[in-house]
């Protein structure tokens, strides 16, 4: 996952993660690509497109 410049950290993402591999910490989004199935979740419920696919 690619995390835009103009992302709010909001934590739509971390929130619907079947997998629990998204968190927020303060500024920074901490993201587990190795243990992600691309299901794309995390980038379709983002409300200002801040995420991307690699």
């Amino acid at each position: 996952m690619i995390v835009k410049e103009w992302c709010m950290y909001c934590g739509e993402c971390a929130g619907v993660c079947p997998r629990n591999l998204i968190e927020v910490k303060e500024t920074v989004l901490v993201f587990d690509d190795e243990q992600c199935k691309e299901c794309e979740i995390c980038v379709k419920c983002c409300p200002i497109d801040a995420l991307e696919k690699n």
